[in-house]
């Protein structure tokens, strides 16, 4: 097992697969050969999908199970190379229209925090659109602060882009960036080296519980946000796809289900 292990990590490497996928299809192949307890090149396709089935019936998400099915396509696919090998199909995504938080209590929660770096972190991913791992990745370089854009490199997918920089941040930024070098992180952590994404989700999470505010909202949601609020404000779709770094257009059309003026400017027949 720890030979395949070992073959899959190298192999996802060589093809520029991010850290991330790669820690997330190794955690699938070792819990599937935990549950079946023998060689995962014997495995039939009924089999699978009765391991598949049972994190269903565990309540895991369908996300969660389609991560599995990629991860288990790959080992047959790309490392067994079997030809053979049906296809696992994933699981339709469930429909839940993404939490948006308003755009007063955004500013509650960011108020919440006397920390100049707890507060721009939350304030940069809602005022840029940032994924909590790229806030945390930001270096000194990728800022410019007289065009306010931010370069934001290798976000998901790899991919680099261009966001906007929001005007009332730059002084905080400035500080921030004040006698650090262009390689280094903004958001540095105590022990050196860049700031943990677990340290700033619990940065937002005491915040919002300093507010008071009873929403479900999770350090993603100021990206949501983000999003909805431009599409608010009349900015063309195709660019807040593009500053968000979407691939399709058709990810970023959720938004458009949240922000929809017509339905919210229906009133109810009830008198």
């Amino acid at each position: 097992m720890a030979n395949l292990i070992d073959i899959i990590n190298q192999e996802m490497q060589l093809r520029n697969y991010s850290p991330k996928t790669i820690k997330a299809y190794l955690e699938v192949v070792k819990d599937l050969y935990a549950y079946v307890k023998k060689p995962l090149s014997e495995l039939t396709v009924p089999e699978i999908k009765d391991y598949l089935s049972q994190k269903q019936a565990r309540g895991l998400s369908s996300q969660t199970i389609a991560l599995s099915a990629n991860a288990i396509n790959y080992l047959y696919k790309q490392i067994y190379k079997d030809k053979s090998f049906e296809r696992i199909r994933q699981p339709k995504r469930s429909k839940k229209l993404p939490l948006v938080l308003s755009r007063e209590e955004i500013k509650v929660i960011i108020n919440s925090l006397e920390n100049i770096k707890h507060r721009t972190i939350l304030a940069l991913a809602y005022g840029a659109g940032l994924r909590v791992s790229e806030v945390v990745a930001i270096k000194v370089k990728d800022l410019n602060l007289e065009e306010l854009t931010l370069m934001v490199r290798q976000g998901k997918g790899k991919k680099d882009r261009l966001t906007i920089l929001p005007e009332n941040l730059r002084l905080d930024l400035s500080r921030l960036s004040a006698g650090l070098s262009a390689d280094d992180y903004i958001f540095p952590s105590n022990r050196g080296g860049r700031l943990t994404t677990a340290t700033a989700q619990k940065v937002f999470y005491q915040a919002l519980a300093k507010t008071g505010l009873k929403k479900e909202a999770t350090f993603h949601s100021l990206r949501h946000s983000f999003a909805t609020h431009l599409l608010e404000n009349g900015v063309d779709i195709r660019y807040v796809q593009e500053l968000l770094g979407h691939a399709s257009i058709r990810t970023t059309q959720v938004y458009t289900q949240v922000t929809n003026p017509r339905l919210k400017n229906i009133v109810s027949p009830l008198l």
